[in-house]
């Protein structure tokens, strides 16, 4: 039968333990809440007290600079910060005060809980307790050393439960599961913000709104704590190598300043009165254009009749812009329209359009299947087959067909522009348009410019994306440009972890979904936008930057090699009904 905790003490009230202090007393559990010193002490009173709706402590916490208080509780939680000989020394001192059937738990995210449980002589009695503070959680990962007693394992398990969030088992490795795949993810983002690839602002606002994330990675670091994600990431590099996991050099510059995030009031932004972050957060005007000349956009063209073409001229007529949309034959312009009809007729059953807009939208948009109907056209955006040998061939005829100011943008989502753009004999006027599929529905843009494009026509579609209702970023033309070149190698690692761990594809989507927060798990995500696809994507950052560590998963190979490409297939990661 498994032991039930009816006493627990927390050792650290920072973030971490500030949160489980507050989820035990708040589920009825008495808690011994131990700091340091009377500052520290405070300093964690006040954390708790903003966990609550109210701003108040929950009742049931017994506050004390004092270890030898924990003793008589059944359970022991460190929650102090991520070094070793800190760790260690706290629990041994609880070990010596509690009594032999105490359990023990750490909550560390870099080193092995094997390590501190032998270290402190508990390795039956120990296991890892790992949560994730920076959102609001509802998973949480149990790790086991080799000898952690079952009894010890199936208690803590329960007590996850009955805290309402999910257990979710995990082998002790390095970083877990969590972790392992978001520190990878969030080192990368300063990476990209330190070449100065793109803006803070820019990256956070690309993965929010193209992935659906509750915080940008640089904003996310900054709640984490800078000098927590720096020591984690250290740790991972010691323990495996992997160079993805040697903290950024801007990240230790920040740290060694005293620039530690949202705790010290400054890290990637400003959280003083009137600081970015707030600006950021509000959804108001992103700082970072520098105020580039823009042309007027009044007509719009659209190369391509699939759904991402007839999406982006959806927009564009919903936005009230006279559209022309061009495909290969008059029937595929005839069905381009048809599902551009189908999708404001959703629209209006929704009540996301009224009736008399869907059919002005519908009045603004002309399909043909000939090119020389764009040459009045101010923007033309191609979204035709992902084939860079078929874009330069169009684009080689836009450069003819259109007007010479006009504005010739592909959508695509990882091809360089620049060979779309030298196609054209007039390269300054190329510009990068990564619309994000479903278009009427996403609302972010990346905008990508060449180093032949003017400053006018990266103002211009800027200014026209702005102008469509979407969110437009700006970054440099690079393979993946900002959401794949973060999102794929984050989901190749989620891929090598079910391959080699023997880890479920439902454990990994579990503690990405319910401890960060995450929309989607990345297994569930990869089947959605289908295994050949991604292989794709990830053979090119890998063929892109001759990174070891960006070459596609073997079990990804193999699966596609197979004929499981996802849910279109019917089977990938999962088995899907219906197909």
């Amino acid at each position: 039968m498994a032991q039930t905790f009816t006493r627990t003490a927390v050792i650290g009230v920072g973030a971490v333990g500030a949160a489980l202090v507050d989820l035990l007393a708040r589920a009825g559990l008495p808690v011994t809440a131990v700091e340091a010193d009377d500052r520290a002490l405070a300093a964690g009173r006040r954390r708790v007290a903003g966990r609550g709706a109210d701003g108040t402590e929950p009742a049931g916490v017994r506050w004390t600079t004092r270890v030898a208080d924990a003793a008589g509780a059944d359970l022991v939680i460190e929650a102090v910060p991520e070094r070793l000989d800190a760790k260690t020394a706290v629990l041994a001192e609880a070990v010596g005060v509690c009594g032999p059937d105490t359990v023990f738990a750490t909550t560390t995210s870099g080193h092995s809980v094997t390590e501190i449980a032998s270290l402190c002589g508990t390795m039956t009695r120990t296991v890892g307790l790992h949560l994730f503070p920076a959102v609001p959680t509802t998973a949480v990962e149990v790790v086991s050393t080799p000898l952690t007693e079952r009894t010890v394992r199936d208690a803590v398990v329960e007590l996850a439960r009955r805290l309402d969030h999910t257990p979710v088992q995990v082998a002790d490795r390095p970083g877990f599961i969590g972790g392992a795949l978001a520190m990878t993810y969030l080192n990368s983002a300063v990476t990209m913000y330190e070449q100065r690839y793109a803006s803070r602002e820019d990256i956070d606002t690309a993965m929010t709104l193209g992935c659906g994330l509750p915080l940008g990675p640089l904003a996310q670091l900054d709640v984490m704590g800078l000098d927590v994600a720096r020591d984690t990431l250290e740790l991972l590099y010691e323990r495996t190598g992997d160079r993805a996991y040697a903290p950024a050099p801007l990240l230790s510059h920040y740290v060694a300043a005293g620039l530690l995030g949202r705790k010290t009031g400054r890290g990637f932004y400003d959280y003083g009165p009137g600081g970015a972050a707030a600006a950021a957060a509000a959804g108001g005007p992103l700082p970072g254009r520098g105020g580039l000349p823009a042309r007027p956009v009044r007509t719009v063209g659209v190369v391509g009749s699939g759904t991402m073409g007839a999406g982006i001229a959806e927009v564009s007529a919903k936005a009230g812009h006279p559209t022309v949309l061009v495909a290969r034959s008059d029937a595929k312009a005839k069905g381009a329209v048809l599902t551009v009809e189908r999708s404001l007729e959703r629209a209006v059953g929704r009540g996301k359009v009224t009736r008399q807009d869907a059919d002005a939208t519908l009045g603004r948009l002309v399909a043909v299947s000939h090119l020389e109907a764009l040459d009045e056209c101010d923007l033309v955006v191609e979204a035709v087959v992902e084939d860079l040998a078929v874009k330069r061939g169009l684009f080689a005829e836009l450069g003819r067909a259109c007007r010479p100011d006009a504005v010739l943008a592909s959508s695509t989502s990882g091809l360089p522009i620049i060979e779309c753009a030298t196609a054209t004999g007039r390269p300054e006027n190329v510009v990068g348009m990564h619309f994000f599929n479903p278009a009427p529905v996403m609302r972010l843009v990346e905008v990508v410019r060449t180093a032949l494009t003017s400053d006018e026509t990266a103002g211009t579609a800027h200014a026209a994306a702005a102008a469509m209702g979407k969110r437009p970023v700006g970054c440099a033309d690079r393979a993946g440009f900002i959401v794949n070149a973060l999102l794929f190698p984050y989901l190749n690692r989620a891929i090598g972890l079910v391959e080699e761990q023997a880890i479920t594809p439902d454990d990994v989507d579990d503690v990405m979904t319910g401890g960060h927060g995450y929309p989607m798990g990345p297994l569930k995500l990869l089947d959605v936008v289908g295994l050949d696809v991604s292989l794709q994507i990830q053979r090119t950052l890998h063929d892109t930057f001759l990174d070891p560590s960006l070459a596609p998963a073997r079990y990804l190979e193999h699966l596609v090699r197979a004929g499981h490409l996802g849910s279109k297939s019917g089977q990938g990661f999962r088995v899907h009904a219906g197909r």
